[in-house]
């Protein structure tokens, strides 16, 4: 079951030992993601005197895995300025699966376990707050269909660490994915004052990583010429397809650092994440962000943006001449941009329940595009709950009935002012030129309708509860809250009440790291 090999370049890795937690206790161990790893055969998860939970608490190897754990130095651009030595500060990886079920190699990292030599002086601890939330963005996307990371358990202990001024609970989190390295790796490579390496050494480090992400994510590239091209054109349309799955589905990533940026187009390393709730398009989930750099409407060219750091560190691989390098990435970015067209066409024809056909003609493409652009605005007018409405909409075309107002984002909320009816004639409006496109077509795809509008999503209020009966010793909200999140295109009769948009009342919760 372990994997043998190496997981990054040695001059990227150093030995990373856990920190033992006191008194640890689950809060949360994800049997499906155990299954499909392989891990019960091992004994998964057992109790809180176990391999595993000795193993999360940092008292004991973990079962299989790394004889030393190992933690991995980055760069990257925060916010858009360079960092030329971050790392896993508070992160190790303790195992690398062969699982066959999985697709093949997985990585397991401990996150909270205690400082690396990355920690830069920080206790290398994970609070309870910051873990759940991540297990819950995981598991989340995973069951909205968003390539990501994998939270596979939940570990506390009352030990407490301060985080500005009030202190703490602390837990671990065990989360798992094919492959953890970024574009800070990249960056970290090319950059001599940050790996140390003279101009030579730096360029044959760079290929060496590239050569081993072609060999294990894109093996029919290994050994070509264009091979490293090639794979950058791969990794472009990937986190093009990425990003606008974000947006359809109105999820924030909050700190689209080039840090948090993943080779292999998954989502990662959630902090102040979040889904849009009333339907703003600069709407900033992340308190920090205090200039709106990673708002929600921001995201396709943040990553864009990302993705040229990360064709400046890799150059070298492009080409002997500059020209040639600057014509090599010139086309991978357009690779980006027509990626990124082509899939947010499909994931907002797909939530109007319309077919993007291969063969539509410019005048339906364009037809489209301005239902998409106005169903955005009515959003915006009307204050609407961003998820509840595509719902609406959907249901209320599937039932041949009309809507003559939007769900609001907070139950109770007076609506916005409309005197003259302006708003809800245009409602009304955008809903036959709806039915008029579809009929076009056939019909709206009914299949495809239940299958692109979420029921629910992980709303901050949401995660809130579940952090607050978690800290008090209640698992019981957790628990309820993965199972709805891992089947959120089914339909609940308890969904209103129990997974709905927050009171008008309740403050809206804004969210650090």
């Amino acid at each position: 079951m372990a994997h043998a090999e190496p997981l990054l370049p040695a001059g990227l890795v150093q030995p990373a030992v856990p920190l033992p937690l006191p008194a640890p206790r689950w809060l949360w161990a994800n049997a499906p993601l155990a299954a499909v790893l392989g891990l019960e055969r091992l004994g998964w998860p057992g109790g809180e005197h176990g391999a595993f939970a000795q193993a999360l608490a940092g008292a004991a190897p973990w079962p299989g895995g790394l004889e030393s754990p190992q933690a991995s130095a980055y760069a990257g651009h925060q916010f858009g300025r360079f960092s030329a030595r971050l790392g896993d500060g508070r992160v190790m990886t303790v195992a690398v699966l062969d699982a066959p079920a999985a697709g093949g190699r997985i990585e397991l990292q401990l996150k909270g376990a205690g400082p690396t030599p990355f920690a830069r002086g920080h206790d290398g601890r994970a609070v309870l707050r910051s873990a759940l939330r991540e297990a819950l963005a995981c598991e989340a996307l995973h069951g909205l269909g968003v390539p990501t990371t994998r939270a596979l358990a939940l570990l506390a202990s009352p030990l407490q660490v301060e985080r500005d001024g009030v202190a703490e609970p602390v837990a671990v989190l065990a989360r798992s994915a094919p492959d953890f390295t970024r574009f800070g790796h990249f960056e970290f490579l090319a950059r001599s004052d940050a790996a140390g390496l003279e101009a030579p050494e730096r360029i044959a480090a760079l290929q060496a990583l590239a050569d081993r992400m072609i060999e294990r994510h894109h093996p029919a590239l290994a050994g070509r010429p264009e091979r490293h091209a090639a794979w950058l054109h791969a990794l472009a349309r990937r986190h093009a397809e990425l990003v606008a799955r974000w947006q359809v589905l109105g999820f924030c990533h909050g700190v689209l650092n080039t840090d948090n940026c993943s080779v292999l187009g998954l989502t990662l390393d959630y902090g102040p994440f979040g889904f849009l709730e009333r339907f703003r398009p600069e709407h900033v989930c992340n308190a920090s962000d205090t200039e709106g750099r990673y708002r929600w409407s921001a995201q396709p060219a943040v990553m864009r943006w990302n993705l040229q750091r990360l064709l400046q560190a890799c150059a070298p691989l492009l080409g002997a001449t500059p020209p040639a390098r600057e014509a090599a990435g010139a086309a991978i970015e357009a690779s980006f941009d027509r990626a990124l067209a082509q899939a947010l066409r499909r994931g907002w024809a797909a939530r109007l329940g319309l077919r993007a056909a291969a063969d539509e003609t410019p005048r339906q493409v364009a037809q489209r595009d301005d239902l998409v652009l106005r169903a955005l605005a009515l959003l915006q007018r009307s204050r609407a709950d961003f998820t509840l409405s595509w719902c609406a909409l959907a249901d209320a075309m599937q039932a041949g009935e009309r809507l003559e107002r939007l769900p609001p984002a907070h139950p109770g909320a007076a609506p916005p002012p409309d005197p003259d009816g302006l708003l809800r004639e245009a409602l009304l409006a955008w809903q036959a030129d709806w039915q008029a496109l579809a009929a076009a077509q056939g019909g709206p795809d009914r299949a495809l309708l239940e299958r692109s509008n979420p029921r629910v999503v992980l709303r901050n209020a949401l995660a809130q509860t579940a952090i607050d009966a978690a800290t008090a010793g209640d698992v019981a909200p957790l628990q309820r809250l993965m199972t709805r999140l891992a089947r959120p295109f089914e339909r609940d009769r308890d969904d209103e009440r129990d997974f709905g948009p927050a009171q008008a009342a309740a403050p809206e919760i804004g969210c650090s790291a």
